[in-house]
């Protein structure tokens, strides 16, 4: 494991957009959030130093309505692999509001998705609330493990 990861994100993972476009129609007419997670590139076969988002994690305890969604910040894990925020405006309007900017603290980039959730219905923005760009990227995803061991491990040890 690397100490020190290059904080560049190159771009997120074309199924990880498709993730955060289709949670936020089926979460509609409420807001949706979630918070980035990313991975090194390098992982995902680029040949780019950088990092690549790659996971949506849903914060237990999140509570929305058609104008906000709000994280239990006590709930959010102290993960080195986060990089952001994800969330919905169910009106459309693809820029952040006061109180998203206040959200935009944590983190180096902030996608807000809004209605009708196409693949065009979305913006990236740096903390400070500035329009950024964000590349959707053609990788393959690493299939997380949930435990570090496998069925035959477990029938070895029996």
């Amino acid at each position: 494991m690397r100490l020190f990861r290059s904080k560049e994100i190159l771009g997120i993972a074309r199924d990880t957009l498709r993730f955060a476009l289709e949670a936020s129609e089926e979460t509609h007419p409420n807001e949706y959030m979630g918070m980035l997670r990313a991975e090194d590139s390098r992982k995902l076969g680029l040949d780019r130093k950088g990092q690549v988002i790659t996971d949506v994690l849903i914060i237990p305890g999140t509570r929305s309505n058609a104008t906000s969604a709000t994280v239990q910040s006590s709930m959010i894990p102290n993960d080195i692999k986060s990089v952001g925020s994800v969330h919905s405006h169910p009106s459309g309007v693809l820029r952040p509001s006061d109180a998203d900017l206040a959200t935009f603290t944590s983190g180096d980039v902030h996608i807000i998705v809004g209605a009708p959730y196409g693949w065009g219905d979305w913006k990236a923005f740096d903390n400070s609330g500035q329009q950024t760009t964000l590349d959707v990227l053609d990788v393959e995803l690493p299939e997380e493990q949930f435990f570090d061991f496998t069925q035959e491990d477990i029938d070895r040890e029996l």
